[in-house]
């Protein structure tokens, strides 16, 4: 879909790959949100109410927090990669998240245990700092990728066929000088 875009004049925007920077994004601001659960016994409590080791639950974490990047940048798209604002909406989606995880989907897969004083705590905190720091992270890792497509569609589009009538003249004009 992006090369037929793009050899009619729609050069990709800055939705492409949304779901890949998130991905991306949402791994790695696992690290601080770890920490901060870490520091509140989070961690601890989290593995004992799943009823796996904590090493096991901090692997699905991280591949379940990945995931909910990718859920981010293909829902907010464009607005996911404002470099003012992306950490305010990030923090924002790791509030939903903690609302529905955390008070909902916690209590019904462990029989109704959920984390309660400080561990409660340091959940909501991980999950707010996880959006804050995915957010911020994800305009800084996408364009990397954005830049990538352009360089693959730079050959593509009114631009490119601009750019090829200009190096047929180039070599017209030449070409009649070295005669």
């Amino acid at each position: 879909m992006t090369g037929f875009l793009s050899a009619h004049g729609y050069d990709p925007g800055p939705t492409q790959r949304p779901a890949l920077a998130g991905l991306l994004s949402g791994a790695a601001a696992t690290i601080p949100a770890t920490a901060l659960l870490h520091g509140f016994g989070a961690l601890e409590v989290e593995a004992e109410i799943v009823g796996r080791s904590i090493a096991v639950t901090l692997a699905a974490g991280c591949a379940i927090m990945a995931l909910a990047g990718a859920s981010y940048g293909r829902l907010f798209r464009r607005a996911a990669n404002d470099r003012r604002g992306g950490w305010l909406i990030g923090a924002a989606y790791g509030f939903a998240l903690w609302a529905a995880g955390a008070v909902m989907i916690l209590p019904l897969v462990s029989g109704g245990t959920a984390p309660a004083g400080m561990a409660a705590i340091g959940v909501y905190l991980s999950l707010v700092l996880w959006g804050a720091a995915m957010g911020w992270l994800f305009p800084r890792v996408h364009r990397p990728l954005h830049k990538s497509t352009d360089a693959t569609a730079s050959g593509l589009g009114p631009a490119a066929a601009a750019n090829q009538e200009r190096l047929r003249q180039s070599k017209r004009r030449n070409g009649s000088r070295l005669r």
